[in-house]
């Protein structure tokens, strides 16, 4: 008998087991909850603000793209080129880039400018996240470098959790490089326990659901 077996003979006797391989494991139990829009609405709300975000329930297109000027007043910003953005007339406001397809000047903008406005794939009300996944149309810089998020999200993009989004892209490495997850401003304790917030990304995120 190898050490390997015999590592593996003391599991499972350990766990009970007489010989053979253990059982499989049981396939993964996904539950999704049938939650009414507006209680989707209100938690998602209530779960951001909880961790210092700002939402902003918009009731149209217009609205959404007001809220984003009057919070951009005299700034500079950076839009993705979601298409959603473009459909609010968000990429049209005085003083937002979009646009920008070249990583390098992409890179400077996110560098320099006070504000990043994304939409997202998806948006999860039991714990306020967002859901991106990379693409030309979201860099994800464009959510991570300026000190400012704003995220301008259409409600049928807002699933109830988890369950419901790995139920819908079970394998997200199909459509992307990478699927990020963001709940709430960026924060960190890891200096003498004191919570610093903007650390690692945007110190402040502001989410419009349209």
């Amino acid at each position: 008998m190898t050490s390997r077996d015999k590592v593996f003979s003391a599991v499972r006797g350990a766990l009970g087991l007489r010989g053979g391989a253990p059982p499989a494991p049981p396939l993964p139990l996904i539950r999704i909850p049938d939650v009414p829009l507006d209680q989707r609405i209100r938690q998602f709300c209530e779960a951001l603000q909880n961790l210092n975000g700002k939402t902003f329930v918009a009731a149209d297109n217009q609205a959404a793209c007001g809220y984003v000027a009057e919070l951009i007043a005299g700034k500079e910003a950076i839009a993705s080129n979601s298409p959603f953005l473009a459909e609010c007339g968000v990429t049209r406001l005085a003083g937002v880039h979009s646009g920008v397809t070249a990583r390098q000047e992409l890179r400077d903008l996110c560098a320099r400018l006070p504000v990043g406005i994304t939409s997202a794939d998806y948006a999860l009300a039991d714990t306020g996240s967002l859901v991106l996944l990379s693409s030309r149309e979201e860099a994800m810089m464009i959510s991570l470098l300026p000190p400012v998020h704003v995220a301008v999200v259409p409600v049928n993009r807002l699933l109830t959790g988890l369950d419901e989004l790995l139920a819908l892209r079970p394998v997200p490495s199909r459509l992307s490089s990478s699927m990020v997850f963001i709940t709430g401003p960026s924060r960190t304790a890891d200096i003498e326990q004191i919570l610093v917030r903007g650390v690692h990304g945007p110190g402040q995120i502001h989410v419009v659901l349209v």
